[in-house]
């Protein structure tokens, strides 16, 4: 039977069947990613805006290109799924805004390990339950983007559930009244030596420790919340397009 939020089962998928899956927020990166950077891609499925693709790499390797739709409710479902179907590797590529003046817009971060302040994690594990990525995952992702000569960060990752209230976001916000226990957040994370704020990791993490596979996550720096607290539109293709190429390496 078709997982009900996939659209597909283990029968769609073939011999050899694949162990690893590329995460995306965004079903046009998800798209993206199959048809361009893997071969022979096919659609699985374009169930509820979660599209998935299967597709190899040039070993022949299957590669599943999922999509996890916004922030980490959605990806936990998905997720879930997605290891009921044999996948026990999952690199999460997305988005995110550099806390850190040194983290520019353009570059990648890898994550290390995420402070995580959501709460589809805290069904899955306690709060102090560490968000850790695979050092071996995560490595690799570290080595291909050396390789291919790309500017990156390795390190924490503040994972939270909101885009505007959650990320200290006000002037660009329908709401500019935070919460008490928000307000000079980001500073205090930036104290605390955290490079980024996006919105999946710390629940992805916590899910691999739980249910057993190996995950890791990179995502392209797309604002500079040093300087403002908008998405940098017209650098996002390219920086994307970096962490892309970064993890298809990684996997290669």
């Amino acid at each position: 039977m078709k997982h009900y939020h996939l659209g597909f089962d283990l029968a769609d998928l073939g011999s050899p069947l694949p162990k690893l899956a590329l995460l995306s927020g965004d079903r046009d990166r998800t798209k993206t990613i199959a048809q361009t950077h893997l071969k022979n891609s096919r659609l699985l499925s374009k169930n509820r805006g979660l599209d998935s693709y299967l597709g190899y790499l040039k070993n022949g390797q299957p590669v599943l290109s999922a999509t996890s739709g916004m922030g980490a409710p959605s990806l936990s479902i998905i997720v879930n799924e997605l290891v009921q179907v044999g996948i026990t590797q999952i690199i999460r590529i997305g988005t995110c805004g550099s806390i850190q003046p040194n983290v520019k817009v353009g570059s990648v971060v890898i994550t290390q390990a995420a402070l995580c302040r959501q709460g589809a994690a805290n069904d899955i594990a306690p709060p102090e339950y560490p968000a850790s990525a695979d050092p071996f995952l995560t490595v690799a992702l570290v080595k291909a983007a050396s390789t291919l000569g790309i500017d990156h960060h390795l390190g924490i990752t503040a994972s939270v559930d909101t885009f505007y209230e959650g990320q200290e976001r006000t002037n660009s916000s329908a709401n500019p009244h935070l919460l008490r226990h928000l307000q000079g957040i980001t500073e205090e994370y930036r104290q605390l030596n955290i490079l980024n704020y996006e919105m999946e990791s710390g629940t992805l993490l916590k899910m691999a420790g739980v249910y057993g596979f190996s995950a890791a996550c990179i995502c392209a720096v797309v604002a500079q919340r040093t300087e403002a607290e908008t998405v940098a539109l017209e650098r996002k293709e390219e920086a994307v397009e970096r962490a892309i190429r970064i993890a298809v390496q990684a996997i290669s």
